[in-house]
C-alpha cells in the first residue's frame, strides 16, 4: 500500500479518484516536470510528431523492391534491420519508411521505449504503433532523444497513455510531453555525447556485419521457417539426438554435407568450453534497490542497462553473469546470442538465459564462437534443435553439440580482432547515452532542492 498526499489542481485536471494513477512511478517522475513545467515546452511545439496510417502489409521476399519491416518490439533491438520485408512502394505510399535522426517511440505493449534513426536503420519500415518524432531545424534531437529515454519522458508517455490489459499511445498523446529546456550548452553535450553514441554503434554493426561474412562460404542455403524436404536414413536418425521432426534433422543434415564438402576442421561447442548451464529456477522477490536484474527479452536490447528490475545481493548469487559469457535463450525468440559487456557484467539474468562459459585456453576464442553463432549458419543451427509446439525451447546438451567451422588462421585472427572492436563500441555506446541520460535527470532532480 502507498500513501500520499495530492494537490486538488493534480486531480482536477486529470478528473480521476483512483490513488493508483496519483501515487506510481510513472505519476511521480510526470509530477516534477509538471510542477516545473514554466522550464518546459510541448514535445508538439519542438517537433514533427505523427503516426503513419494502418495499412495492410503486403510480405514478401527479399528483393530490390523489397523493404526491411520491424514491429514495435523490434525498436530496442540492438542490430538494425529485420529478416522480414514488405513491398516497398507500399511502405513509401504510407509512410513508414523511417528517416536519420528520427527518434522512434514505442506505442503499443511496452511503452514508451525509444530509437535513434542511423544511417544503418534509414529506409526501414516500421509498424504504425511506433510514432516518429522529426525534431525542428533548431531543435537539437541528440537532446530529445537522451530526455525522451531518460525516466521523466518515459514516465510522461506512460502516464499519458490509455488501455488497462494492452497499453498504447499515439501522437496525439506524446506531443503533450513536456521537454525541459536547459541551457543550450548543457545540451549541446548532450546531444554530442548522442551522437557519439549513434557512431559508435553504426561502427560496431559494420564490425559485426564484416566478421559474419567470413562464415558465408559455409552457409546452408536455408532460413528458419523456410519449408523444405529431404530424405533422412534411419540410421542418421539414430545416430544423432533420436529425433523425428523434420527442422532438426534437416538443418542437420545440410550442417553435416556442409563439413563434408569443405576442407575445414570443425569443433563442437561443447569441446571450446568450461560449462554450458542455465540459472536456477526460483521465486524472485524484486527490491528497490540491489542487482540489476534482466529478463531475456531485455539482456537483447541495444542498452541493456536500463532496466527497472532489482534483486537482492543473497539471490542474485547463481544468476549473476560474468564478462564474456556467451548468452542464449532457451525458451521463446531464439536464435540470437549475447555476448556479456563490462557494462553489465555481475548483473542477474533469468534462467531462460543458457549461459556458455568459454576456456581460457581454448582452440578457438569466445569472439571467434560469438561471431559464428551472430551468422546465418551459427543461427539456423541453434534454431534446428529446437522444440515444443507453442513455446519453443532448447537445451544445454544440444548447444554442446552444434558443430563450428574452424577457418584459415588469418580469417580466424581477423574475426576476433573485428569482434573486439565491435564490442568495445557497444561498451563505449551504452556509457556515453547513460552519461547523457544522467545529464538530464540530474538536472531535472536539482530542481527539487
Amino acid at each position: 500500500m502507498k500513501l500520499g498526499k495530492l494537490k486538488a489542481e493534480f486531480i482536477s485536471k486529470d478528473k480521476r479518484f483512483n490513488s493508483s494513477y496519483f501515487l506510481n512511478g510513472d505519476a511521480f517522475n510526470s509530477r516534477v516536470i509538471e510542477i516545473n513545467k514554466d522550464k518546459c515546452l510541448p514535445l508538439g511545439e519542438m517537433a514533427k510528431v505523427f503516426n503513419p496510417p494502418i495499412f495492410k502489409r503486403q510480405f514478401c521476399q527479399k528483393t530490390e523492391r523489397a523493404v526491411p519491416y520491424c514491429q514495435s518490439s523490434d525498436v530496442t533491438n540492438a542490430l538494425e534491420g529485420s529478416e522480414v520485408y514488405i513491398n516497398k512502394q507500399q511502405a513509401i505510399k504510407v509512410g513508414s519508411v523511417v528517416k536519420k535522426n528520427q527518434i522512434l517511440i514505442t506505442g503499443f505493449g511496452t511503452i514508451g521505449n525509444t530509437r535513434l534513426v542511423n544511417e544503418l536503420s534509414e529506409g526501414i519500415s516500421y509498424a504504425n504503433n511506433v510514432c516518429r518524432v522529426e525534431c525542428n531545424d533548431d531543435v537539437k534531437f541528440g537532446y530529445i532523444y537522451a530526455f525522451l529515454s531518460s525516466k521523466y519522458g518515459v514516465s510522461q508517455i506512460n502516464k499519458n497513455a490509455s488501455g488497462s490489459v494492452v497499453r498504447y499511445i499515439e501522437s496525439p498523446g506524446i506531443k503533450k510531453t513536456l521537454v525541459p529546456i536547459l541551457d543550450i550548452e548543457k545540451q549541446k553535450e548532450i546531444h554530442d555525447l548522442i551522437l557519439k553514441t549513434s557512431l559508435l554503434r553504426v561502427e560496431a554493426n559494420k564490425l559485426l556485419q564484416e566478421s559474419i561474412a567470413y562464415f558465408n562460404n559455409y552457409n546452408i542455403n536455408y532460413s528458419y521457417g523456410n519449408i523444405n524436404s529431404q530424405k533422412i536414413g534411419i540410421k542418421k536418425v539414430a545416430s544423432g539426438f533420436k529425433r523425428f521432426d523434420s527442422l532438426y534433422n534437416i538443418v542437420s543434415q545440410k550442417v553435416d554435407d556442409c563439413i563434408h564438402n569443405s576442407d575445414l576442421t570443425f569443433v563442437t561447442i561443447k569441446s571450446q568450453t568450461e560449462k554450458i548451464f542455465i540459472g536456477p529456477r526460483s521465486k524472485r522477490n524484486y527490491v528497490e534497490e540491489g542487482v540489476p536484474f534482466l529478463s531475456t527479452s531485455a539482456m537483447q536490447k541495444a542498452n541493456p542497462t536500463k532496466t527497472t528490475k532489482y534483486i537482492s545481493q543473497a539471490l542474485s548469487k547463481d544468476f549473476r553473469v560474468g564478462e564474456g559469457w556467451l548468452l542464449t535463450c532457451r525458451s521463446g525468440t531464439l536464435g540470437d546470442s549475447i555476448y556479456v559487456l563490462q557494462i553489465f557484467s555481475n548483473y542477474a539474468i533469468s534462467e531462460d538465459a543458457i549461459r556458455i562459459v568459454v576456456k581460457e585456453n581454448s582452440r578457438i576464442s569466445k569472439e571467434y564462437i560469438y561471431a559464428f553463432l551472430k551468422s546465418k549458419i551459427g543461427c539456423n543451427s541453434l534454431l534446428s534443435g529446437s522444440y515444443g509446439s507453442v513455446i519453443q525451447h532448447l537445451n544445454e546438451e544440444y548447444i554442446g553439440e552444434i558443430k563450428i567451422p574452424i577457418l584459415q588462421v588469418q580469417y580466424v585472427n581477423k574475426i576476433g580482432e573485428l569482434i573486439k572492436q565491435h564490442l568495445e563500441n557497444i561498451n563505449s555506446a551504452i556509457i556515453l547515452e547513460n552519461q547523457a541520460i544522467d545529464l538530464i535527470e540530474k538536472e531535472i532532480e536539482s530542481w527539487q532542492e
